[in-house]
């Protein structure tokens, strides 16, 4: 039976430093993509449940989500388009992350919606 002495090595702090490094980063494009997905998400709410709207209200409803999400004001730009075989809404916007080291990230997103007749 070998005696063991209580102390840690520091085999262990390398991949937990690794992991606490990834998420640290990844936190931002991770909150840019669940952003992105609820302004799209509302977006396809909006053509399935909506029939009523003026388009004005759909835009300001559409520029304080875009506002409350603290997304780029690019996004409270949207676009309505009506055609005999449906409606399509649709915005662009990018998203740019800062990195160490003076680096940047920009992400295009172009969340939209269709509803065929």
């Amino acid at each position: 039976m070998v005696a063991r002495r209580g102390s840690s090595s520091m085999g262990c702090l390398f991949p937990i430093f690794i992991a606490a490094l990834v998420i640290y980063l990844g936190k931002d494009f991770v909150q840019a993509y669940v952003h992105n997905y609820q302004y799209g998400d509302a977006m396809r709410e909006e053509v399935r449940f909506s029939s009523t709207g003026t388009d004005e209200k759909i835009m300001t409803r559409f520029r304080a989500l875009a506002d409350s999400l603290d997304l780029p004001p690019a996004a409270g730009f949207i676009r309505i388009s009506h055609t005999g075989e449906g409606t399509v809404i649709w915005s662009e916007y990018d998203v740019t992350i800062g990195l160490p080291f003076k680096h940047e990230r920009t992400l295009h997103f172009h969340p939209s919606s269709e509803k065929s007749f």
